[in-house]
């Protein structure tokens, strides 16, 4: 995968638990609110945050910030901000940051579609990368939609999404093989970091 290079430092939080997320359930582009372990988990990453920036004397100010339109994104969003001192409603809505939709397949479970669509879970497992869900996209879908924004940043930015996204943006900012996206680990009690052509999380 060809490499984006935006300003950097570019940070991404994916948004806390919620209980679908807790269920095994495909979430996408429904809009489940935080459960209160998500919660604790987006006030556990402003304060992290609130710490490195203060630790790296980065100022606030410097930094686009930036949420998917989903609530689950906003809320954590707005959790982090205050507990980092700032206006929790100082932040930007960004369309595109919004989650891989799963289609038809949202709301379910992947043993539910496995004894539902057997033959359609396997064809997903063997390409996690290109499979398009009934009315979804594919990962190879998100990450176009997700590498025209990437292009077009102006500045650094600190951006609050989810797991999907976050997946693809570490393919394009650090060129990881595309059958191997899918499969990123995205905690969500972690900021991830790129900079450079490099990431780490804290």
């Amino acid at each position: 995968m060809s490499l984006i290079l935006p300003p950097s430092p570019l940070y991404h939080v994916r948004h806390g638990q919620t209980d679908w997320n807790a269920e095994g359930r495909l979430q996408g582009q429904h809009d489940i609110p935080l459960n209160d372990l998500g919660r604790e988990q987006a006030a556990r990453n402003g304060a992290a945050m609130r710490v490195h920036f203060h630790d790296n004397a980065l100022d606030p100010a410097a930094f686009l910030w930036l949420a998917s339109p989903l609530g689950r994104s906003r809320e954590t969003m707005e959790i982090l901000r205050r507990g980092m001192g700032l206006d929790p409603a100082a932040y930007t809505v960004v369309p595109a940051l919004r989650e891989l939709t799963f289609g038809r397949w949202e709301g379910s479970t992947l043993p539910e579609l496995k004894a539902r669509e057997p033959e359609a879970t396997a064809a997903r497992k063997a390409d996690k990368w290109g499979f398009v869900p009934p009315e979804g996209e594919s990962y190879a879908m998100l990450s176009a939609r997700i590498g025209a924004w990437l292009a077009a940043l102006p500045a650094p930015a600190v951006v609050v999404s989810h797991g999907g996204v976050q997946r693809v943006l570490t393919g394009l900012l650090l060129g990881t093989p595309a059958q191997e996206i899918p499969l990123l680990p995205v905690p969500q009690d972690r900021i991830f970091r790129y900079s450079a052509g490099a990431a780490d999380w804290f």
